[in-house]
């Protein structure tokens, strides 16, 4: 079982105090399908660190918490899924011409050897999925 850290690029047609919200809870909800955050608190900042959400899928549950957060310029999320894995996602957003350049990490450490096999496979497709973001905020913000 290895831990492993996985980085990749996606620009974004808006500057970073705009595309910042795509990349938090309740900002993912607008393109991402069947993004569905449960907050067990209510807040009304969902970047503020501390702030806990749930996520469900038929797969599994995973709970996140905000981690950190430099507003425009980054938020990093703590992520575990019991019995599966457990690691980080962290956004950095910079500026550029045409508006930003958004650097995704994802560092994952699994919790069991059927979680190893499935991280080495959603590794191996790390940059294709996140392609896939660029064009479903693509289309969001083309709606």
């Amino acid at each position: 079982m290895n831990r492993r850290v996985l980085s990749a690029a996606l620009t974004v047609p808006l500057p970073p105090e705009a595309a910042f919200r795509l990349f938090t809870a309740r900002g993912e909800r607008d393109w991402v399908p069947g993004w569905d955050p449960v907050f067990p608190v209510e807040t009304p900042d969902d970047t503020e660190p501390g702030t806990v959400w749930l996520t469900s899928s038929d797969e599994e549950d995973t709970t996140w918490l905000v981690a950190a957060r430099d507003f425009p310029h980054s938020v990093s999320y703590a992520r575990i899924t019991p019995g599966v894995r457990a690691g980080t996602v962290t956004v950095d957003l910079s500026a550029t011409e045409a508006g930003s350049t958004v650097r995704v990490t994802y560092d994952m450490t699994p919790l069991t050897s059927a979680a190893a096999e499935a991280l080495d496979e959603f590794a191996a497709g790390f940059p294709s999925f996140i392609d896939s973001w660029a064009e479903l905020i693509a289309a969001h913000l083309a709606a």
